[in-house]
């Protein structure tokens, strides 16, 4: 008998608990300890390693406050996406990143703040400085 592979599905809901556990502020730790597992086991789930058992899935759901279906579901062009948005969450600081912009209340300044992040991921990484320069240039 072989063992049990997991499958892209695996990962993916493993990208989806990750973004989602992030956006509410929460460790592998607390989550882990939540539904009666090590944050190791947590990691393992994340990265696709390890199945996570329907019960298991369910109370994490319901932990993370989403249905059952967010780990699953596509969008109207077949999938296509949804997983680039789930894996743009997991990249490093860009929760904190749009809690921050989500924080900022003037349309002007969020504008800005847009400007100022696209400038520097056309430019690579350039200091903050240059950024802000070439997004908003001085005022003569």
């Amino acid at each position: 008998m072989m063992p049990k592979q997991t499958t892209d599905v695996d990962r993916l809901v493993g990208i989806r608990i990750t973004a989602l556990r992030k956006a509410r502020g929460m460790s592998q730790t607390a989550l882990g300890t939540a539904v009666g597992v090590t944050f190791q086991q947590v990691q393992k789930y994340e990265k696709g390693q390890n199945r996570v058992g329907a019960g298991r899935l369910r109370e994490i759901a319901r932990l993370l406050e989403v249905p059952v279906s967010a780990f699953f579901e596509e969008n109207e062009n077949g999938g296509q996406g949804q997983e680039d948005v789930f894996g743009f969450l997991n990249a490093h600081g860009a929760i904190e990143l749009l809690r921050a912009y989500a924080l900022i209340q003037d349309d002007q300044m969020r504008r800005d703040v847009l400007a100022i992040v696209r400038t520097a991921s056309k430019l690579g990484q350039v200091p903050v400085q240059a950024a802000i320069a070439v997004a908003s240039p001085a005022e003569a």
